[in-house]
């Protein structure tokens, strides 16, 4: 073996240990960038068989080192625990926010909920029935009834705009599903190619995955890793993106709650009409707040709440107006209602016919305009000691009440998963971040690592050439 190829054996060690200084320098650029995948260079031994030939030179040493490569230091089994748990949490985040929106535009309990205000109206026709002062009664009466529908009013409208709300965000976040595959369909061409040329594409990679994550805590896509650098991202079972194909999602059905029954669903763009099964992720939590409401009360959240209001708004009108029309007005007028309203929308258009004391029928018909005994039965409704013709009826309060307590039970149990989805996320995140994040002691040793090995192969380096120079100049010279 020459002893030239000593020199050659320390220039690999200058050439590895400048490698690894120089993806110690890369990582330590960018500790603070969002989704880098922390680097090692890669290096194995380069065996004296490999260079020695024919020529038999006993035992020698190796020739050197061999740069393999940069691994990327991420684990594909937390990567995919991280997609696993964003959906999860992307799911009960969505529902969670959105029906505690609607509770919180309850106002219940409080002086401003629906309760207090029904608690008014009852009073106030208590008060009419005293008949006592009937015009100063009756005017409080009809401002109370009006405060009232226009609560439920603005309450069946808060439900609506938060379904027309969660609908907007649908369509952006098919939006943002589409580019984002759009680009993972990109990035898998020029990692495919610049793997192909043995170059690094670990930056290509941290890029992908963010854009893979992103699609699966909306989708709850899966994303499955192919041999030649690419991944496939599915949707379902289905690919949304397949090596440089991509496939486009759209929204079909209703922009408005009150625009139809029909359902709010995810398609293929080239498969108009055949729906897409989310597994989870954001668009799954929207997509079942969307659905339309059902005779069992188990259709979607937004819709079974306003059902809920309009159902409310019509037994409502409905109790009263059955005691007011038993009733007479001072002028003697039978057969009235109170409260108006359409049907199938009766929250959003519940309204109060009389507009002056001479529309309320408050007394029984014939007993004379000071009798209150028709106003004392429909005050009784707030207490549930009201009457009707097949028995007891119902309080319109108690009502109101289990429709509030059952979304604030929904709406509990809604955040209670969020929050343990949170939970999950998190410790998903930290977990990848342990094992993929830059620490910078952990690079500082290193890069004292390389320095000093640095520094070795190049004394290694001047000490053949100091050999070489005597072999070469100084051989022969002796007793000049």
């Amino acid at each position: 073996m020459s002893t030239f190829g000593g020199l050659n054996t320390a220039y690999t060690g200058l050439v590895a240990a400048r490698a690894g200084l120089d993806v110690v320098g890369q990582n330590i650029a960018n500790v603070n960038t969002d989704g880098y995948t922390r680097q090692r260079v890669t290096t194995s031994s380069t065996t004296a068989a490999a260079r020695a030939g024919l020529v038999a030179w006993g035992a020698v040493p190796g020739t050197g080192v061999s740069v393999d490569g940069i691994s990327r230091l991420g684990s594909a089994t937390l990567d995919a625990k991280v997609r696993a748990t964003a959906a999860t949490a992307g799911y009960a985040a969505v529902r969670a926010n959105a029906l505690g929106s609607v509770e919180n535009s309850l106002k219940e309990p409080g002086v401003n909920g629906l309760s207090d205000q029904l608690q008014k109206f009852w009073a106030a026709w208590q008060e009419l029935s005293n008949g006592t002062n009937t015009a100063a009664a009756a005017g409080v009466l009809l401002g109370e009834a009006g405060t009232l529908t226009s609560q439920i009013n603005t309450g069946y409208r808060a439900v609506t705009d938060e379904w027309a709300a969660v609908r907007s965000s649908t369509d952006a976040l098919v939006t943002e599903v589409n580019g984002a595959a759009k680009q993972v369909a990109e990035l898998n061409g020029v990692i495919r190619q610049t793997l192909a040329s043995s170059g690094s594409a670990n930056e290509l990679i941290d890029k992908r995955d963010g854009l893979t994550a992103t699609i699966a805590a909306i989708t709850g896509a899966s994303v499955r890793p192919q041999a030649n650098g690419t991944v496939d991202v599915l949707i379902g079972g289905n690919p949304l993106v397949s090596g440089t194909d991509v496939q486009v999602l759209t929204v079909s059905g209703p922009t408005s709650l009150s625009a139809g029954n029909g359902p709010v669903q995810l398609e293929w763009a080239h498969h108009p009409g055949q729906p897409v099964v989310v597994d989870g992720g954001e668009l799954a939590g929207a997509l079942s707040l969307l659905g339309p409401a059902d005779a069992d009360g188990t259709g979607g959240a937004l819709a079974e709440a306003a059902a809920s209001y309009n159902g409310f708004a019509a037994y409502l009108a409905d109790t009263v107006n059955a005691i007011h029309q038993t009733g007479a007005t001072s002028t003697g007028v039978t057969g009235l209602a109170f409260f108006t309203y359409v049907d199938g929308n009766a929250a959003a258009t519940l309204g109060v016919v009389p507009t002056t004391a001479a529309g309320i029928a408050a007394g029984t018909p014939g007993a004379g305009a000071a009798n209150g005994t028709v106003a004392d039965q429909i005050a009784q409704l707030g207490a549930g000691r009201a009457v009707g013709a097949t028995g007891p009826i119902i309080s319109p309060s108690a009502a109101w009440s289990d429709f509030v307590t059952k979304l604030g039970v929904d709406t509990g149990i809604e955040l209670a998963q969020a929050s343990a989805a949170n939970l999950s996320a998190t410790s998903a995140v930290t977990l990848q971040l342990s094992n993929s994040s830059v620490d910078i002691d952990e690079e500082n040793v290193n890069l004292l690592t390389f320095q000093h090995a640095y520094q070795g192969a190049a004394r290694v380096m001047t000490a053949v050439d100091e050999m070489l120079d005597t072999l070469i100049n100084r051989t022969g010279l002796v007793g000049r």
